[in-house]
C-alpha cells in the first residue's frame, strides 16, 4: 500500500538530509549520526555494516580525518514514499568532493534510507550507500572502451 507523502513531512525528511550534508560538510561524525535512530544499521560504501548511533558516529569521525578529510558533499533528494504513515523509503543522490588522498577528486554514490517517524521527528532507521562506477575511458573516436 502506497501512502501519500505530505508535505510537511516531505520538508521534515529534506531537513534530515540537508543536517547530513552539512554534519559531512564540517567533518561532524556526531552531527551526523544525530539523523540516525539508536539502534540504526549503516552499511558503507565498501559493504562495512555500523550497527548503532554511537559507531555511526565514530565511523564517520574517523574517516572525517583520514580518506575524506576536507571532502565537501552535495546532497540532491532523489525520491520519496510513505511505506507506512510513518515509514518512509527515500533516494538521495550523492555528489562528493575529495581534495586529497586515494580518492581524491570527484564521486558520485546513490544511498537509500529507511526513516521512521518517532515523536513527530523522521529519523533512519536504516542507511544502505551505493558508489556509482567511475566513467569508462574513451577512446579516439570518442567511443566508450
Amino acid at each position: 500500500m502506497n501512502h501519500s507523502l505530505e508535505p510537511n513531512d516531505r520538508s521534515a525528511i529534506e531537513r534530515t538530509i540537508k543536517a547530513l550534508e552539512t554534519a559531512w560538510n564540517a567533518g561532524d561524525g556526531p552531527a551526523f549520526a544525530a539523523a540516525m535512530a539508536e539502534d540504526a544499521d549503516f552499511v558503507n560504501v565498501r559493504a562495512e555494516r555500523l550497527k548503532g548511533r554511537e559507531a555511526i558516529a565514530a565511523g564517520h569521525s574517523a574517516i572525517f580525518r583520514t580518506i575524506y578529510a576536507g571532502s565537501r558533499n552535495r546532497y540532491t533528494l532523489d525520491a520519496a514514499r510513505l511505506l507506512t504513515p510513518d515509514i518512509a523509503l527515500v533516494h538521495v543522490r550523492s555528489a562528493l568532493e575529495v581534495p586529497t588522498g586515494p580518492l581524491a577528486g570527484q564521486l558520485a554514490a546513490l544511498f537509500s534510507m529507511v526513516l521512521q517517524r518517532h515523536s513527530g521527528e523522521w529519523l533512519i532507521v536504516a542507511f544502505h550507500n551505493t558508489l556509482f562506477p567511475p566513467t569508462p575511458p574513451f577512446d579516439s573516436k570518442n567511443k566508450k572502451i
